[in-house]
C-alpha cells in the first residue's frame, strides 16, 4: 500500500507540476484556459479536504505542518497516508 501512495503522490505531483509550468509559462490555444480552470478546481476540492480533515480530526491527530500541507496539495493520498502512520 506504501508504494502505491507513493506513486499516485508522485502523480499528482507531476499534474500540479503541469498547472505551475501553465501558470507561468501557458500553453498555446484552448489548452491554457482549461489548464487554469483544472487548477482552480483542483486547489478548491484539496483545500474543502483539507478544511474537512482539520475541522474534524485537527485536535485528535497530532500532525506536523508538512502533513497539514501535504492534504492541500496531494488530497486524499496524503489522508491515507497518515492514517497509515497514525494507526501503526
Amino acid at each position: 500500500m506504501k508504494v502505491l501512495i507513493t506513486l499516485a503522490k508522485a502523480a499528482i505531483g507531476f499534474v500540479w507540476l503541469i498547472l505551475l509550468i501553465n501558470i507561468f509559462y501557458p500553453f498555446p490555444g484552448v489548452a491554457a484556459m482549461a489548464l487554469y480552470i483544472m487548477t482552480g478546481f483542483l486547489l478548491m476540492m484539496h483545500g474543502l479536504q483539507m478544511l474537512i480533515f482539520l475541522g474534524a480530526f485537527g485536535d485528535k491527530i497530532a500532525m506536523s505542518r508538512w502533513e497539514k500541507w501535504s492534504i492541500l496539495i496531494f488530497g486524499i493520498f496524503a489522508l491515507l497516508d497518515i492514517r497509515r502512520k497514525h494507526m501503526m
